[in-house]
């Protein structure tokens, strides 16, 4: 569940990729627009939805404290309100942990593959 920043990165995602990055349903996404005012995707006239790597990274904080963290959407606004640099570093902080598993899991399937031959 994220993504690397690197020379390909895009500028903007639609709804249906974020969604699909945090496994979540766009309309989560969207009711989290309302409820949270650092999730601000571009929308065009007909109302799409465009999101920038800002939008991207506010929500991986509000689904580290509602996803992994179990706690309600009043409760990850109160924390955010009253240690926001806090909180971004912690899920900033679980997010490259979790990265770090996948890639360490990787490297097990290969050796295992290696091993297995």
């Amino acid at each position: 569940m994220g993504l690397k920043k690197d020379k390909n990165t895009k500028l903007y995602y639609s709804i249906s990729e974020v969604a699909q990055i945090f496994q979540v349903n766009e309309s989560t996404l969207r009711f989290w627009e309302k409820e949270f005012d650092t999730i601000q995707p571009r929308k065009t006239g007909k109302g799409t939805r465009f999101y920038k790597q800002e939008d991207i990274d506010a929500i991986r904080v509000i689904y580290y404290l509602v996803k992994e963290r179990g706690m309600t959407l009043a409760g990850a606004r109160q924390r955010l309100k009253d240690n926001k640099d806090t909180t971004i570093r912690q899920a900033d902080i679980v997010n490259r942990l979790q990265q770090i598993k996948q890639e360490l899991i990787s490297l097990k399937e290969a050796f295992d593959l290696i091993d297995s031959q």
